[in-house]
């Protein structure tokens, strides 16, 4: 399973994006693709800016990407990310859903890419320095 970071998704849905390639190449792939509720709604904004909602719906469904559902005890997992990793609530997200399913962070955030190995999270995306 693959959890997606909103980099992702943006870098493989806007045009001549930067990690367009490289997004590309993480979304072809036979695992489970999940983003978070909040990933996706972060996804959304542009496309709704632009009276474009419905092809970015298509375009999830083609992906294959599914919504993670969190648990009950999510909002104090992400207040401990928050406090102890200093992220952004976003990254704090996408962050518990990979360690919470054991899953594969997908990211080209440094950061969060960062504070995932330190928790012990597989993460795929980033381009060595």
């Amino acid at each position: 399973m693959i959890i997606l970071d909103a980099c992702v998704l943006i870098a493989h849905l806007e045009a001549g994006h930067v990690h367009a390639r490289q997004a590309f190449e993480i979304l072809d792939t036979e695992d489970t693709l999940v983003i978070h509720p909040l990933t996706l709604a972060e996804c959304l904004v542009g496309a709704v800016r632009t009276g474009q909602e419905g092809v970015f719906r298509s375009a999830l469904e083609r992906i294959g990407i599914n919504i993670w559902t969190p648990d009950n005890d999510h909002p104090y997992r992400l207040a401990r990310l928050r406090a102890d990793y200093h992220l952004t609530m976003p990254d704090c997200c996408v962050l518990d859903a990979a360690r919470h399913t054991s899953a594969t962070l997908a990211t080209f955030d440094a950061a969060l890419s960062d504070a995932a190995t330190r928790l012990n999270v597989q993460t795929v995306g980033l381009v060595p320095a």
